[in-house]
């Protein structure tokens, strides 16, 4: 999948202390997976809450999404919520659900316009019916585009979709459909909800934090990882342009010499 235009008009304003030149269009992961993290200290450091940093976090969520399509990403995944994530205070876990069906309503439009499929990862019964709705509509409207995937990893735990993949092949072998000595590791992959989907090439954390957080955990044994520093409402085309010039400068080994 080219660049779309050129790359003067997807980066228009580049930075200083970025190369541009050592771009390889070549060389653009064909999977990106980003873990968003930074809303709720961006927020308390302008004496805002939480909750206005979510809402502050979907202007980098459009950013990341446009300039990836830009670029020729063909998927990208967003991990928006986690099966941990209930944990946190009602009032805030309820503005997000609220949050998650508003913005994939209004930007649908525009993602389907720009052949976008979207679908979503993690257990989607357990969402409020307004919620679900919304990513319903939005995974029938964009099914049959052929442009990238935006994967949003909603209620979504790398163990608990581990667990799912277990379970699904057990009862395969239980109803007689499958001989547990045969499983390998594509199978397990197909009933990931990752399914059909390559693994990331590149997996980028905001924030400065240095932990995978239960994310994707199968898929991502050989991905390169990128940490940042910058906090996700901060994190802008300029920042994804950061992480991939620094994994195309990487050898990748697969475990290899």
């Amino acid at each position: 999948m080219a660049i779309k235009g050129s790359f003067q008009e997807v980066f228009p304003a580049i930075p200083a202390d970025i190369d541009a030149s050592a771009f390889d269009e070549s060389r653009v992961p064909q999977h990106i997976a980003v873990i968003m993290d930074g809303n709720g200290r961006w927020a308390k450091a302008r004496g805002m809450s939480r909750s206005a940093g979510h809402k502050a976090g979907i202007k980098a969520v459009r950013e990341c999404i446009t300039a990836a399509n830009d670029i020729g990403v063909r998927y990208l995944t967003l991990y928006s919520f986690s099966t941990e994530n209930w944990n946190r205070p009602k009032a805030e876990v309820d503005g997000l659900m609220v949050l998650f069906a508003k913005t994939m309503l209004a930007e649908l439009k525009g993602l389907d316009e720009e052949h976008v499929r979207v679908r979503f990862l993690g257990d989607m019964a357990s969402l409020p019916k307004a919620t679900r709705e919304a990513f319903q509509e939005a995974t029938e409207r964009t099914a049959a585009n052929t442009g990238m995937t935006l994967a949003l990893a909603v209620n979504y735990g790398g163990r608990a979709e581990i667990l799912d993949a277990t379970r699904k092949l057990a009862q395969q072998a239980k109803d007689g459909l499958l001989d547990p000595a045969s499983i390998g590791f594509d199978d397990i992959s197909a009933n990931l909800y990752t399914a059909g989907m390559p693994d990331p090439d590149l997996l980028i954390r905001s924030s400065g934090e240095c932990r995978i957080s239960n994310f994707l955990l199968w898929q991502i044994a050989y991905s390169e990882m990128y940490i940042t520093p910058t906090l996700w409402p901060d994190f802008d085309r300029y920042e994804l342009l950061r992480a991939i010039l620094d994994f195309q400068h990487r050898n990748r080994r697969f475990g290899g010499v």
